[in-house]
């Protein structure tokens, strides 16, 4: 299950159980309305309660962060998992924006709001 929210200094998207390619879909469909009418959009992704994922997420996940590359600001990543870990170093490599690992939803909202308002 996935549940996302739109907020001025970006998209928070929690994970909560299986992530699913239907919840990942809802996630580029919010990431996309964002870069088409506000520009591009820090992310927020809280994997800190999410219980495994579908081979098909990575898929995907793989293929819009190389499809959409330069066109993300900060990336914040929420997870103590060192699967997510070492997932969030290798997602660096597809995409072209400041991605960092947080163990908490707070530090890293923290610091989407913080670098938003360094870049305005």
């Amino acid at each position: 299950m996935i549940a996302i929210e739109h907020r001025e200094h970006g998209v928070l998207a929690t994970v909560a159980g299986q992530f699913t390619l239907a919840d990942y879909r809802e996630f580029e469909e919010s990431v996309l309305y964002e870069l088409r009418f506000h520009g591009r959009p820090n992310l927020l992704i809280d994997l800190g309660n999410m219980r495994g994922y579908t081979l098909d997420v990575v898929w995907e996940e793989i293929r819009f962060s190389r499809e959409h590359a330069n066109d993300f600001g900060q990336i914040a990543v929420v997870s103590t998992d060192e699967w997510t870990t070492w997932a969030t170093w290798i997602a660096r490599l597809f995409v072209n924006a400041d991605v960092r690992l947080f163990a908490d939803s707070a530090t890293a909202e923290a610091w989407l709001i913080e670098n938003q308002m360094v870049a305005n």
